[in-house]
């Protein structure tokens, strides 16, 4: 079994209940994500989807939301909280994506870049399903140096969220960094679809 799936079927049911509190982080983040009405916005590793509502509501009725994971138990979960109904539910790997070229409008991705196998195939695989001026949300409820700290060791310099790194990665995968905050409160970097290959 792959590890990052191991890890979070092991602790879907009652993921939620450990962060009760990061739902106006997630909220903050998909208002900086501002997903266009009417689009299609996917939710890169969903968990047990606790955005899904919340882009839901930035896409209004006449948009799609997608929830994709890899993990069944997440997805589960996502369903028992009925979060279903905002979004459609895909078992999938977010680096070997079943979507199309260019039919996502926004991307968040919350969590997930540390879980990424590959983090520059996989954000070159979003940037492919991504159309061109789409943007991508890097999203976690708090910092890196809070988040580091929580598990008793210093940040690491070549974790893939450290800003020179990320932005790094980002361009190389065919996005253009406009976002990095990276504070005690969250961890955000926001880009957007480049034109081209």
């Amino acid at each position: 079994m792959n590890v990052t799936r191991e890890f979070f079927a092991a602790r879907a049911a009652g993921w939620d209940d450990r962060f009760p509190d990061d739902g106006p982080a997630f909220a903050a983040a998909v208002d900086a994500l501002c997903p266009p009405v009417g689009g299609t916005a996917l939710d890169a590793g969903c968990g047990t989807g606790r955005a899904l509502e919340l882009l839901r509501r930035s896409v209004g009725p006449t948009g799609c939301v997608v929830g994709m994971d890899l993990t069944p138990e997440m997805l589960t979960e996502a369903a028992g909280k009925r979060r279903a109904a905002a979004a459609s539910l895909i078992l999938g790997d977010v680096g070997c994506s079943p979507l199309r070229d260019s039919s996502v409008d926004s991307v968040l991705g919350a969590g997930l870049l540390p879980h990424l196998a590959d983090p520059l195939a996989g954000l070159k695989e979003l940037a492919r399903v991504t159309r061109p001026g789409g943007r991508i949300g890097l999203f976690h409820p708090i910092g890196r140096a809070a988040l580091a700290a929580r598990h008793r060791h210093p940040p690491c310099a070549d974790d893939p969220r450290a800003e020179p790194v990320v932005r790094a990665l980002l361009a190389e995968a065919g996005w253009q960094t406009d976002l990095v905050d990276d504070g005690e409160e969250r961890y955000l970097v926001v880009a957007t679809r480049l034109r081209g290959p």
